[in-house]
């Protein structure tokens, strides 16, 4: 686990300038570091440079950038190759130095060429450079648990694990892309492959770049719709079956995910998913785990009681922290230090402090991440099989209220939320994605640009399924999942140098959950019912069966009251103006209106406290890297 940077150029980027870029992320990798450049074909030279956080092969063997021993490959690498025991066995002819990952990668990459990143279990972004043909790859993992962003400027190529290299970067110039600010605003993140500059992206999961004499391809070699087709044609009718099938594949990715040279624990929330990871973990731990869980004074946002009795219930060495609103409060300021773009998922927060907690204790942590988008775990999801059976009545409303003698009375504004909802629900790209439309035409009434990317993501229709539950499924597991939940567990824990890992978005485990029919996961409304059943196994059904809580920030009491006057100065009409992405007026008077009502406006009756939080992220994070 690290951080990695670098760049193909013919401009002149010196070693130092490299270093400068590296150590931007030495909370990435605080155990080692290392700076290389080569000259390639063509008059290009390649910079490569690694910030080590140490997990496998603690010796200086694993330090990086590291070379195949004839010299024609060099690798950086961020994350683990959790299978890289099996596949050096295959690559046995290869003369092997150290025991870690890292080398495996090289080796297997001389004897099957780049798609080797086929045949990897784990989570990773890759940069490889090939002396022999002069090409550089960058891979990311398949679900794109390991961030890589890239800047594409003519001929030359820039990537780092965050933003903030590139930023640093010789000649890099922070231009914003006013055409995402809206979504942003929307959405509380910005996806792949946009990042918030121009010329900047996100490499997607699943994708290799190649680099080659000044030009750049991109090609998917693991992607959510093709898996899902292909999988779902081979489908585990039996339920038995399929649950043991299930239960062993997620054993087998846990203990691959414990292989580590340095402490090891779990996040325990007391949900579901942690909660079974940790039981299998304990299964294979030969002492108890050490099991991590922050718990909040407000009872209706209290989990941690919860993972108390589980973690008494299944014997591991449990270790909780309650916290109050105030040491919450107080990372408000440092979420653009770590974060490097607009990200407005306030649950990063007690992400931080639950990962701070670990890192005392412990380097790696097992996370129950992916169970809510592959088992059909989120609330949304009830509410979307509702709105596929009301869709037709639906439409008939809006037929009605469009009509002109209906139009002129203005029957469908008097019209119930819920049926408001419903009825504008038209587009067929974006069917599971209904929502408020007041929050999208205020985040487009925000921003001066208006050549903006739409606020919903108009793919559903690649997906080929005519069931909006699986179809909003997969559409989080294609945005909201590596963009939002992923990008917050790797900043959060990784700002505390902390590795996490989730067996659930093991490739094997992700396939398989395709081949599982969806009634085996939404069995009578029963959400997740599948993995539900694996974890009743370990864990009695009392101690697990209650609603989901999930972490909670007060964010309309924080921008009504502590952080009202920096809300205020941030929507000043004067500022605004002049910075040249919002419309000074229209901001202004909505954050006073948000500020002294509590909504946007007298007329919405809606309360506007998340778009005022993007709001106020995205110019926490202005101030912080322009000002």
């Amino acid at each position: 686990m690290c951080g990695i940077c670098g760049y193909v150029s013919k401009r002149d980027i010196r070693l130092e300038q490299l270093k400068e870029m590296n150590d931007t992320m030495y909370h990435r990798g605080p155990d080692d570091s290392g700076e290389e450049i080569y000259e390639i074909l063509d008059g290009y030279r390649v910079g490569f440079a690694q910030r080590r956080l140490a997990i496998m092969d603690l010796s200086a063997l694993g330090h990086q950038p590291m070379h195949s021993e004839n010299g024609r490959v060099s690798v950086v690498f961020n994350g683990e190759i959790y299978n890289f025991q099996d596949l050096k066995e295959e690559l046995s002819d290869y003369p092997f130095r150290s025991n870690c990952d890292t080398e495996v990668i090289i080796a297997a990459y001389l004897k099957w060429g780049i798609r080797c990143v086929e045949r990897f279990a784990g989570m990773y972004a890759i940069a490889l450079l090939d002396r022999e043909s002069g090409e550089v790859y960058l891979v990311r993992d398949c679900i794109g648990k390991k961030p890589m962003y890239y800047w594409a400027d003519g001929e030359n190529l820039v990537f780092a694990s965050e933003l903030k290299p590139i930023m640093a970067c010789p000649g890099f110039q922070k231009n914003i892309r006013g055409d995402v600010i809206s979504r942003y605003l929307y959405q509380q993140y910005i996806n792949a492959p946009e990042t918030i500059f121009e010329n900047v992206y996100k490499l997607e999961p699943g994708s290799i770049l190649t680099f080659s004499r000044g030009k750049t391809a991109i090609r998917k070699y693991w992607e959510i719709k093709d898996v899902y087709r292909k999988q779902k044609e081979n489908q585990v009718k039996d339920y038995g079956q399929a649950k043991a099938e299930l239960k062993e594949l997620l054993k087998k990715a846990t203990a691959y995910r414990m292989i580590s040279d340095v402490p090891l624990g779990a996040f325990l929330s007391g949900g579901y998913d942690s909660s079974l990871i940790t039981a299998i973990a304990q299964e294979h731990s030969k002492e108890p785990v050490k099991t991590f869980s922050i718990g909040f004074h407000e009872e209706k946002y209290n989990e941690a009681k919860y993972a108390k009795q589980v973690a008494d219930y299944l014997g591991t060495e449990h270790t909780e922290l309650y916290i109050d609103e105030k040491q919450m409060f107080d990372l408000v300021e440092s979420i653009p230090q770590y974060y490097d773009e607009p990200f407005a998922d306030s649950s990063q927060i007690p992400s931080m402090l639950v990962s701070a907690l670990a890192r005392e204790k412990v380097t790696v942590v097992l996370s129950g991440d992916g169970g809510d988008e592959f088992y059909c775990g989120y609330n949304i999801y009830e509410n979307v099989a509702q709105a596929q059976m009301l869709d037709i009545p639906g439409g008939i409303v809006h037929g009605i209220c469009h009509l002109p003698l209906i139009r002129k009375t203005g029957i469908g504004e008097k019209l119930p939320f819920r049926v408001r909802v419903i009825a504008e629900n038209r587009c067929k790209e974006t069917k599971t994605q209904f929502g408020a439309s007041n929050y999208i035409v205020r985040a487009g009434k925000m921003v001066k640009k208006q050549d903006m990317l739409p606020c919903h993501y108009k793919i559903e229709s690649g997906y080929g399924e005519n069931n909006w539950q699986i179809r909003r499924m997969l559409l989080d597991m294609d945005t909201y999942l590596p963009g939002d939940i992923l990008c917050k567990v790797d900043r959060a824990s990784m700002k505390y140098s902390l590795e996490a890992r989730c067996p659930i978005l093991d490739k094997d485990v992700m396939e398989y959950s395709f081949r599982i029919p969806h009634e085996f996961k939404f069995h009578k409304g029963d959400k997740k019912h599948i993995l539900k059943d694996i974890a009743y196994d370990y864990i009695p059904k009392e101690l697990l069966d209650r609603p989901k809580v999930g972490f909670g920030v007060p964010l309309d009491k924080w921008l009504r009251g502590p952080l009202k006057e920096q809300l205020l100065a941030y929507s000043e009409k004067d500022y605004l103006e002049k910075q040249g992405i919002f419309d000074g007026e229209y901001v202004s008077g909505m954050i006073r209106d948000y500020i002294r009502t509590g909504d946007g406006g007298p007329a919405t009756g809606a309360n506007y406290s998340k778009l005022s939080w993007s709001f106020f992220i995205f110019e926490q994070w202005y101030q912080h890297f322009f000002a």
